[in-house]
């Protein structure tokens, strides 16, 4: 099922829980799914916020402010699942500043449709979708002001270089290596290390070689852990210190 204009197709996932199978989309120009066919929804709450430690940090967040940045925002997915996680754990005085970077965005109806297959987040996705056309005019303010997007349209080196804002945990998505080559590289890996500090978190699907070797040699401390579902490995890790202190932004 594909629009001629569209850089996505439409294939039927695995069978789910509920014995049905979901659309999902499949990005025609890197040939690669936008999340994992066994079960989308548990691949982000695994990888990207137990990752994370995301909700053990949140219930115990001294601040008042947290920072993601993702590179690849897909369908969304990862964004609304941080967001539902932070309400339900983070103080409320708190606010959540979700960064996304997205070479190819989708267009609202491949979006509605992606995000209809997590009836969970329709209270979330629904709000979204409705500011969806307009995200990247502004920055926009979710839930009572609690949670704020900004999604940037372009490269993800290039956008983040163009950025002071500091992360507190880093969501390395999009599409594998082996597939989008140019997005993993030394100089995205240097950006993180640029926008992190000293504890800085990040987590990642993938094992690669590469993408190990790369974040090291940018000052993180790297773990390999369980991957999900078919995967066998992922990545996990935090800036060390060391790094932080001969981070170029602090100087």
């Amino acid at each position: 099922m594909q629009n001629s204009n569209s850089l996505i197709e439409w294939r039927l996932s695995d069978t789910d829980i509920s014995g049905q199978c979901q659309p999902q989309p499949y990005s025609i120009l890197f040939q690669d799914v936008y999340y994992s066919s066994d079960d989308g929804l548990q691949e982000t709450d695994y990888v990207f916020l137990q990752g994370n430690q995301l909700a053990q940090r949140w219930q115990q967040l001294s601040g008042d402010s947290f920072t993601i940045i993702e590179t690849g925002f897909g369908t969304g997915l990862n964004f609304l699942c941080a967001a539902q996680l932070w309400l339900q754990t983070a103080p409320v005085n708190a606010r959540l500043h979700f960064i996304s970077v997205e070479k190819y965005p989708l267009t609202l109806p491949e979006i509605t449709t992606a995000l209809a297959t997590w009836p969970t987040l329709s209270a979330l996705s629904t709000l979204f979708l409705k500011e969806y056309p307009d995200l990247t005019k502004k920055n926009t303010a979710f839930f009572d002001k609690r949670v704020q997007l900004t999604l940037l349209i372009g490269d993800a080196t290039a956008c983040l270089s163009k950025m002071a804002t500091v992360a507190d945990a880093w969501f390395l998505d999009g599409f594998s290596p082996a597939k989008n080559p140019e997005m993993w590289q030394p100089a995205l890996f240097a950006q993180m290390c640029r926008l992190s500090k000293a504890g800085t978190t990040f987590a990642t699907f993938t094992s690669a070689g590469a993408v190990r070797r790369g974040l090291q040699a940018a000052g993180f401390a790297v773990h390999k852990q369980a991957g999900f579902g078919k995967k066998r490995e992922m990545l996990t890790g935090y800036l060390m210190a060391d790094a932080a202190l001969d981070n170029p932004r602090d100087h």
